[in-house]
């Protein structure tokens, strides 16, 4: 490989938010990784650094073509730039749109388990969580479409949240899945506000199907949330864009941004997006194989160490989902013992709704860590075992 994802970074005192955590202790929780990110993206960082002005930005054209670009080439989809707006997250849009495009009491739809943020972004302003849950079968998820059906046809219901890739689960959603989710929402007047955060981080050979590329349906209906912070460990930068084909919509979503002082890019943002999207494409590729290479690896350690833990297939992001039931044990008081014992910190699933005997893992990691972070979850496993 070019890159060297091998390299062992130290975080530590770095005011970074996963590794502000014991002096012995491995974090493999939130999402973000441990790798420094391509050197296009931090040449272009210094170069704007370099200036040493760092006043007021706006948006370049450049911005808008590297997006613009980046989805026709990798993903087949096509955006103008009339239909691209700048935001400082994928996060701050989401709990943008809840408060625009719903009203106080109204019901948002979530499929759980999924991103846990989600859940604050509703609650805290005041809306009601409406869930359809993902059906968990030998090892698999799906959706439960009579369900499904029902919620969206529920009259308080305006607002679905999709994830697009899945997270915790990792899975994509396949064109005719996405279809049906999309003429099952028009057709009820619920808008789709899918986040595709995790789209460029697939399995080496398989690719994301955008929503805003499956009918007319879904393009006229959604509202995407698209980033280079997840591909390119970039989350401190505040750099996202919304894509919105309807002129009505996308007014609204550009208020709702421009209300909240979510559509105003720091000095480092376009520059960082537009390096990633124009120039990083090598390193994502290989970052890509890397940590497919890290998802066997884990795979065939439980298989061989720890068969009791599940590992549940998955075809996107570096999080895996682990189905931890036969321990007995639900997943907060797991993830408590794990620290406690191992110095291990994964996610508790129950935390992502669905999730009560599930823990996340992420996986974006050197292998070294990554080893050392089974082989700490593996003796923590067998100490509880040994003490029942």
């Amino acid at each position: 490989m070019k890159y060297d994802f091998d390299e062992v970074i130290d975080r530590r005192g770095t005011n970074s938010l996963k590794w502000d955590v014991g002096a012995d202790e491995i974090p493999m929780w939130v999402a973000d990784m441990d790798f420094r990110t391509a050197p296009c993206i931090i040449n272009a960082i210094k170069e704007r650094a370099d200036h040493g002005v760092f006043g007021y930005s706006i948006i370049p054209d450049e911005w808008y073509s590297a997006y613009i670009d980046w989805w026709k080439t990798r993903h087949d989809a096509t955006f103008r730039k009339e239909e691209l707006i700048f935001s400082t997250g994928v996060v701050p849009t989401i709990s943008s749109c809840v408060r625009k495009l719903t009203t106080a009491g109204e019901n948002v739809l979530l499929m759980p388990p999924v991103y846990n943020i989600f859940y604050n972004s509703i609650k805290n302003n005041g809306r009601n969580v409406q869930e359809c849950p993902l059906e968990y079968s030998d090892g698999n998820y799906s959706i439960n479409w009579e369900r499904l059906k029902s919620c969206l046809a529920d009259p308080q219901t305006s607002l679905m949240l999709l994830c697009n890739p899945h997270n915790p689960i990792g899975k994509i959603w396949d064109k005719e899945t996405l279809a049906r989710i999309g003429e099952l929402a028009y057709d009820n007047g619920v808008v789709v506000l899918s986040d595709e955060i995790h789209c460029d981080i697939t399995d080496p050979g398989r690719n994301y199907v955008p929503f805003i590329s499956v009918s007319d349906k879904c393009a006229e209906n959604s509202v995407i949330c698209i980033s280079p912070t997840k591909t390119f460990n970039l989350a401190g930068l505040q750099t996202s864009a919304v894509a919105v084909r309807n002129t009505r919509l996308r007014h609204k979503v550009w208020r709702a941004l421009n209300t909240d002082e979510a559509a105003e890019p720091n000095a480092f943002a376009v520059q960082a997006a537009a390096a990633a999207f124009r120039q990083g494409g090598e390193w994502l590729d290989e970052l890509r194989e890397y940590l497919y290479g890290n998802k066997k690896t884990v795979s065939a350690f439980l298989k061989t160490e720890l068969p009791e833990i599940r590992l549940i297939p998955s075809e996107a992001t570096y999080l895996l989902w682990l189905d931890c039931s036969a321990l007995g044990m639900k997943s907060a008081e797991l993830q408590e013992r794990l620290r406690k014992d191992a110095g291990l910190y994964l996610s508790c699933g129950e935390i992502y709704g669905n999730g009560e005997y599930f823990m996340r893992m992420n996986i974006a990691c050197p292998r070294a860590i990554l080893n050392e972070g089974l082989g700490r979850f593996k003796r923590a496993v067998l100490q509880l075992k040994s003490n029942k």
